[in-house]
């Protein structure tokens, strides 16, 4: 009986195991902004405002890993359109003391990276500042920076 009873907890052991490893794990990839990802458009641009009935998608994400961060570029279909954004806000968790935000949000830039609004509706984190160079026209239409 005790040989029994000492081989059901060791089964109940290696399950418990095989659950908590297969358990579902959330990686940093499926969180943040990848390809087939919504987005929300949160500047006053005309193709971004305009009701549709499809929500605007990411088609591609400009850089190696193919995940993309605050201050990515990525490609967007968008009304049937393809149009290049700029993501100012995601949900996932990143760096020590970045702004988490609600949804996933982006502005629509132009090939040369000018924005295409004139306002952001939204906050913009101050980690944009770092790429000033690049981003110093949308960081001049921001509102309030976080």
């Amino acid at each position: 009986m005790a040989f029994l009873s000492r081989r059901l907890g060791l089964l109940l052991t290696q399950v418990n195991r095989a659950v908590e490893q297969r358990h579902f794990s959330i990686t940093g990839a499926c969180s943040a902004i990848q390809k087939m990802t919504r987005v929300r458009v949160v500047d006053n641009s005309t193709l971004g405002n305009t009701p549709y009935h499809r929500p605007p998608k990411c088609i591609h994400v400009y850089n190696k890993s193919g995940v993309g961060k605050v201050g990515d570029k990525i490609l967007l279909a968008i009304k049937g359109e393809k149009k290049k954004a700029l993501i100012v806000g995601h949900r996932r968790p990143g760096p020590c003391m970045t702004p988490r935000f609600d949804s996933n949000n982006v502005v629509l830039i132009e090939d040369n990276g000018n924005p295409t609004g004139t306002r952001i509706k939204t906050p913009i984190p101050l980690i944009l500042r770092k790429h000033e160079g690049e981003f110093s026209k949308v960081l001049a239409i921001a509102q309030n920076l976080v």
